[in-house]
């Protein structure tokens, strides 16, 4: 802390896996109760004056901010992390286990007071499945079945309409095994009656 040197700090998101993030500094102590604060900064925007301890109210309010960013990144990577592990890294409808192509879809938004990031509040789907759910082309009830959209299936496309979008119809998607991991039947339900009325 006294040398402002930087750091990487490695945030813990399930057992075994991490995500680095740097340069972090220290930038409070407490000897009593064994712990110190840390605080994230952009290595391409530090300046001279931040490195050699001269904070101004500019470093001040960058670090502030781009700490507060890295606090939404790590939360959304772990969401995505536990949910992905619930669903075994496959999507819950085409079954796909290349998990750099997978995502946990929130099933009430994270925008929303109630759209928490839990796994009960996700659900793992590839990139087109997810994207498709969050346009209300797709459609998953509480008794996770899913539905596409009347116009979506009536349109003629290629394979991928087809096969990637227009068989799931009536399909139920994986769940959980754990029965506190599978998706909420209430979110389900809001989020179902938003899509039926697309």
């Amino acid at each position: 802390m006294m040398e402002r040197k930087p750091l990487v700090y490695f945030h813990g998101i399930v057992p075994g896996r991490y995500v680095a993030t740097w340069p972090a500094f220290v930038v409070g102590d407490d000897p009593k109760g064994l712990a110190v604060t840390i605080a994230v900064d952009d290595r391409a925007a530090l300046s001279e004056h931040v490195v050699l301890g001269a904070y101004d109210d500019d470093a001040n309010s960058r670090r502030r901010y781009v700490t507060a960013a890295v606090k939404v990144r790590l939360h959304q990577r772990l969401f995505r992390e536990r949910v992905l592990a619930a669903y075994r890294d496959q999507c819950a409808l085409c079954r796909l286990r290349h998990t750099s192509l997978l995502e946990a879809a929130h099933i009430t938004p994270d925008s929303s007071p109630d759209g928490e990031p839990v796994v009960k509040n996700g659900v793992s789907l590839c990139k087109l499945h997810h994207a498709a759910f969050d346009q209300n082309i797709l459609g998953i009830r509480p008794d996770y079945v899913v539905e596409i959209r009347k116009d979506i299936l009536e349109e003629i496309d290629g394979p991928m309409l087809r096969f990637g979008l227009q068989q799931m119809h009536g399909q139920k998607i994986i769940i959980p095994r754990r029965a506190d991991f599978r998706p909420d039947k209430i979110a389900l339900e809001g989020r179902y009656q938003a899509f039926r009325e697309a």
